[in-house]
């Protein structure tokens, strides 16, 4: 497969120069498999597992027979906390678990070069050469997201854009934290799940330099 390049923009929107993908992790393959692996072991991770029944040892009253054994003409019943009867202990009901589960870094790893991949496919991945904010302001925030035709308007999905930085500077921080429709991140830290969530990546060209190195480790 011929090596990818991609223009590099400034936060004007402008092509500034073209940056050859690493062939090794850019190269064209999507495995379906595991991304499904890695997007159910971080969903299952995000479980918090509390529910919880009692039986009908747990449940309070119950200690006297209701009625005695024979002679009422009634169904005998040793407890008014029976599962049969109202307000009685509950039979094989949910009890606190844990439903996480690992998948070993290759599937991690492969995963996440398939969710990159699928982006480059899709055009859904524009490089900046840096992202800055110069003042605390999420209006300078949009701002440079139109020039780089990224904004999704008020009605846009929750985080349908990432950000991927290679560092994170208060200003920053403080300008995009509040915008519904994007999620930022460092790009050594990103994982599958939010790179595949999300509609259009926006990362800095020190950042995916910071990812490639990571995945090929």
């Amino acid at each position: 497969m011929e090596p990818v390049t991609l223009p590099i923009y400034n936060l004007e929107g402008q092509e500034i120069d073209r940056l050859t993908l690493d062939a090794s992790v850019f190269d064209g393959r999507i495995n379906q498999a595991a991304i499904y692996q890695v997007l159910n072991s971080f969903l299952s991770c995000q479980r918090r597992g509390l529910a919880s029944t009692k039986g009908r040892g747990e449940v309070s009253g119950g200690g006297r027979k209701p009625w005695k054994q024979k002679g009422t003409g009634r169904a005998r019943h040793g407890s008014s906390r029976s599962p049969i009867w109202r307000h009685g202990g509950v039979t094989f009901g949910p009890q606190p678990r844990d439903f996480s589960y690992e998948v070993n870094k290759k599937i991690k790893q492969a995963a996440l070069k398939s969710g990159l991949n699928a982006k480059v496919k899709e055009n859904n991945l524009t490089v900046v050469e840096e992202f800055k904010v110069e003042r605390p302001k999420v209006k300078d925030a949009v701002g440079i997201l139109s020039s780089l035709k990224l904004s999704s308007g008020r009605r846009a999905k929750k985080n349908s854009i990432l950000i991927l930085l290679d560092k994170v500077e208060k200003n920053t921080r403080l300008a995009l934290r509040n915008i519904s429709f994007l999620n930022f991140n460092l790009a050594k830290d990103t994982h599958a799940y939010e790179v595949v969530l999300a509609q259009k990546i926006l990362i800095t060209k020190n950042g995916l330099k910071q990812l490639v190195e990571r995945i090929k480790r």
